[in-house]
């Protein structure tokens, strides 16, 4: 399958000052198959090695005792039968299991960036934390993370736009192009609609997306049970690694009751994460460590309310306030409990609101945005606000049409300025009202263009 990701590896291939590349993300998000199958087989073609940190257990007891540079290059070469040169790129995966590897990465960039190297892991954040916050006579100090010294990529769950480009990619080109040429789909609308429900209902981790696509392909009717039954059992997987690198087990219990109430946390009137639907009398203080570690996985994102007056830079108006997502919108699905006929029914309708909102809070995520929303009084509202060169865009998120209440009530508070609405209907701009309309299939192609410029209210475009 193809990633969008490829295009940032290629351009660190041939950076003359790259850096060795350290790939964050959460488990199961494709980062092996990104770096071994779709740029090591085709770009180093046998001319790479990939040592698996969580399995090589020669490779990690020699780094534990042995941090210099030549020592360990010497090593690999020797054990693994290979002449390492400026062609030759190293591939350390898993390296939460070896954090010398980590800091091993300095010495790389400062004597020996010919060499392409990346490093790569599931929890590498959580491990580092947990090491780096160590004290007494548990401290390591022989840890050093190479600030300064890498590059960095962070790999997430299939954006919609990748998912269709694998799927569809006929229907992803008419997409983009129409977007770009700023008309709507015309009669193709409720095919989108159509495609992107699909979506929802699996989300984009890649086993789930491959396994999917292979059975439409197959014509196989059971297409939805068979992926949805790969993503329970990655589900389980997250789950499971609640168990590490915690600092204690109630830490562990608070964590796996916050991921599993993420959908029944938006579900309700007020999204505001309340600590009481966790556990009876609990504080928000009791609920920071088990949030940290999820947020630090890249299993969930935090939302944060901003209030009435809007001001750059964006800035949380009260730490206690916030919301959470599930970083895939398939898991999301799973939360909701509805059948397997439920979401084949769904896909050819509608989902209820929350989907689509947890839906953009992946996509904006995964372009590097924070989150934020913002509450007015009484019960108004805008799903998420960014900041573009300067300027406050609100984010309405809808189902269908929705009315107009919360974004009069924000701009009774703020400039007015253009606002994006998110919904089911065709793409096009209401010149009285500055709005912007996005249908759902086009965000990742809006949001793409919004990072390379800034919106042009008289044209209802991006300035390139």
């Amino acid at each position: 399958m193809e990633r969008k990701y490829l295009t940032n590896l290629l351009e660190w291939k041939d950076n003359p000052r790259r850096k060795p590349l350290m790939v964050w993300g959460a488990r199961q998000v494709g980062k092996s198959y990104l770096i071994k199958d779709l740029f090591a087989d085709v770009y180093y073609k046998n001319n790479y090695i990939r040592i698996d940190c969580s399995s090589d257990t020669d490779f990690t007891e020699y780094v534990y005792k042995n941090t210099n540079l030549d020592k360990v290059l010497k090593f690999i070469s020797l054990n693994y039968n290979i002449n390492i040169n400026k062609n030759t790129l190293l591939i350390f995966d898993e390296v939460q299991e070896c954090l010398p590897i980590v800091s091993l990465l300095k010495q790389f960039c400062e004597q020996r960036r010919d060499i392409p190297v990346i490093a790569t892991g599931s929890l590498v954040r959580i491990k580092i934390k947990r090491q780096t916050s160590k004290r007494g006579k548990f401290a390591n100090n022989e840890f050093l993370f190479p600030v300064g010294k890498i590059n960095q990529l962070n790999v997430y769950p299939m954006t919609f736009d990748e998912f269709l480009m694998n799927y569809k990619p006929n229907l992803f080109e008419e997409i983009k192009n129409a977007f770009t040429e700023k008309r709507n789909m015309g009669e193709l609308h409720q095919l989108c609609l159509a495609t992107f429900n699909e979506y929802i209902a699996i989300g984009g981790m890649p086993e789930v997306v491959d396994t999917y696509l292979e059975e439409m392909k197959n014509k196989n009717p059971n297409a939805l049970n068979e992926s949805r039954g790969i993503l329970k059992d990655i589900y389980t997987d997250y789950l499971n690694d609640m168990d590490l690198y915690q600092a204690s087990p109630e830490a562990v219990i608070r964590s796996k009751a916050i991921f599993e109430n993420i959908y029944g946390q938006l579900n309700k009137e007020c999204k505001n994460f309340k600590c009481s639907q966790i556990e009876k009398n609990s504080k928000t203080r009791d609920m920071i460590a088990p949030i940290d570690w999820l947020t630090t996985a890249r299993v969930a994102s935090i939302s944060s309310e901003l209030k009435e007056r809007v001001t750059t830079p964006l800035v949380s108006s009260n730490e206690s306030l916030f919301r959470l997502y599930l970083s895939d919108v398939g898991m999301y699905a799973l939360q909701s409990n509805l059948t397997n006929n439920d979401f084949s029914a769904s896909i050819y309708g509608e989902f209820s609101g929350y989907f689509y909102e947890n839906y953009l809070a992946t996509e904006l995520v995964s372009r590097g945005y924070k989150l934020f929303y913002w509450k007015g009084k009484r019960d108004s509202e805008l799903e998420f606000i960014i900041e573009l060169n300067g300027r406050i865009i609100p984010f309405d998120v809808k189902k269908n049409k929705g009315s107009l209440k919360s974004l009069e009530e924000f701009r009774n508070h703020n400039k007015k300025d253009i606002a994006v609405k998110i919904a089911s209907g065709q793409y096009g701009f209401d010149a009285s009202n500055m709005i912007l309309n996005i249908p759902f299939y086009y965000v990742p192609f809006f949001l793409d263009f919004l990072q390379k410029g800034e919106i042009n209210v008289d044209t209802n475009t991006t300035k390139r």
